[in-house]
């Protein structure tokens, strides 16, 4: 680990990011983070105080003159995306985060940095021990789960905050300000299949790795590929062509990463000729993905005997299920120019020992849509044999043009940085969607510094933006509205 991130600006909010690293915390482990917040809050005497699920809520009396502002909740998650390269020793319950300077940019060794959201639940705690800032009744909710559920966000209760602006800290884009966000719904589908002892012959796997993946809401709409259609494309064309036999299929590990490795292993009698589809295989695909994605790595390799193996007949049932599942951009929005309306990542495959389960999540920032789209999916894994389950939804967050929030960090972002901040809708799901349902009063507005390909290995912050946003977030808190 690298302390020399202790040396940038500002060295408050880089110190607690620094922190952060050093606590293990990926989605539902992060209770030790919790406890570190909870803990540095009381050292402050603050108001600090955990709910049932494991939020933590500190509260900063307004500074003097600022008592008559609207109080201002700063929101951030505390999980961070468990992400690794295959060559990566690294145990996330248990290892630091090995974070080092890179020109303008923090970055991991071999895995998710965790600045989303650690940067932002970093600002947050700067702001609550700072002495010389100017600002309203301030809230830091530090929510937990995130990543794999919204849990945190699903558990708030009505009348544990008192503020009237929620300011959530988890965008990824310094310039930007997010009025709104698409919702999502997990699709779980589940086949039992029969197994058969493998016929004679060669036991083989293919290796898919290389991919960039990437945060299945953000980059969902960069074309890039998704390894578990990669390696069901591969195994249905050796299965038709060639009648390979497959024991085992896998990909991904995260529902909101789009998968970047994938691996099948299989039983034939036509090895050079499976070698030569692989190679045929490979350069079809290397060249599609040329663009957007031009590390791809596809190797076969020998693999050993399994015992048991797919019959012909599920394995016909659930590569067709998998290949006709739909994967990436659905339909573009008719309302915001170049923003995704609906979309599915098709993100974990399971396929060993006589069961297959496939995960899947899906955004839409129009509610009928998304339930259409997961009617569509349970249409077709019913037809597969599959049974369907469907989780987890949460609501998108409608943006409201009549913001007071909005307007007055438009107007400062002008005013400082002689431009005007861009304001959108985003299609990744934040939790202000959650968090409003529960305070439908409140006005909300999303902003961070730049990250780069979070949810993946090449997750990344930029540092000047890091000091240009906590600039920004200073003078917005100086300036909140009046009540």
């Amino acid at each position: 680990m690298s302390k020399d991130i202790l040396n940038l600006e500002p060295k408050a909010v880089w110190q607690h990011f620094y922190d952060f690293t050093q606590i293990p915390r990926p989605s539902k482990k992060e209770r030790k983070a919790a406890e570190h917040v909870l803990a540095f809050g009381k050292k402050l005497g603050l108001f600090a105080e955990q709910d049932q699920v494991g939020n933590v809520l500190i509260r900063k009396p307004a500074t003097k003159g600022m008592e008559n502002r609207k109080g201002i909740i700063l929101q951030g998650h505390l999980d961070m995306v468990p992400q690794k390269n295959s060559d990566k020793q690294h145990d996330f319950e248990k290892d630091p985060i090995d974070a080092y300077i890179d020109g303008d940019w923090v970055r991991a060794r071999g895995t998710t940095l965790g600045a989303d959201n650690g940067i932002g639940a970093a600002a947050a705690m700067a702001v609550l021990e700072s002495t010389a800032i100017a600002h309203p009744q301030i809230e830091a909710l530090f929510t937990i789960d995130e990543e794999t559920g919204m849990t945190g966000a699903f558990a708030i209760q009505p009348g544990w905050l008192t503020g009237d602006i929620l300011i959530n800290l988890d965008s990824e884009d310094e310039g930007e300000l997010c009025v709104g966000c698409a919702g999502g719904l997990d699709g779980s589908f589940l086949f039992k299949y029969e197994e058969q002892a493998p016929a004679a012959g060669e036991a083989l796997q293919v290796i898919i790795s290389g991919l960039k993946g990437g945060h299945s809401g953000v980059d969902i709409a960069l074309g890039r590929a998704n390894a578990n259609k990669l390696v069901a494309r591969i195994a249905k064309r050796l299965t038709d062509k060639l009648g390979v036999q497959l024991a085992s299929l896998e990909g991904g590990n995260m529902r909101n990463a789009i998968p970047r490795e994938a691996s099948m292993t299989f039983v034939t009698d036509k090895a050079a000729q499976v070698k030569a589809e692989v190679e045929v295989l490979t350069k079809e695909i290397t060249e599609e993905y040329a663009l957007e994605d031009n590390a791809i790595s596809i190797k076969l390799e020998s693999a050993q005997a399994p015992q048991k193996v797919m019959s012909a007949a599920s394995q016909k049932n659930i590569l067709n299920a998998i290949m006709a599942c739909p994967n990436g951009v659905v339909r573009m929005s008719d309302t915001i120019p170049g923003l995704v309306e609906t979309s599915n990542n098709l993100a974990i495959v399971r396929v060993a020992d006589g069961a297959a389960s496939i995960s899947c999540l899906m955004r839409s920032s129009v509610d009928s849509a998304k339930i259409y789209l997961s009617e569509c999916m349970e249409a077709v894994f019913t037809l597969a044999g599959a049974q369907s389950a469907f989780t987890g939804g949460y609501p998108g967050w409608k943006p409201n043009p009549s913001s007071a929030i909005l307007e007055v960090m438009s107007k400062l972002y002008e005013r400082m940085f002689n431009q005007k901040p861009h304001v959108r809708a985003i299609h990744a799901g934040l939790e202000c969607g959650l968090l409003g349902g529960a305070y439908p009063s409140w006005d909300m507005i999303s902003f961070g510094p730049t990250i780069l390909n979070p949810h993946s290995p090449d997750e990344r912050v930029q540092i000047s933006t890091v000091e240009k946003w906590w600039k920004y977030l200073v003078e917005i808190l100086k300036n909140a509205p009046a009540k």
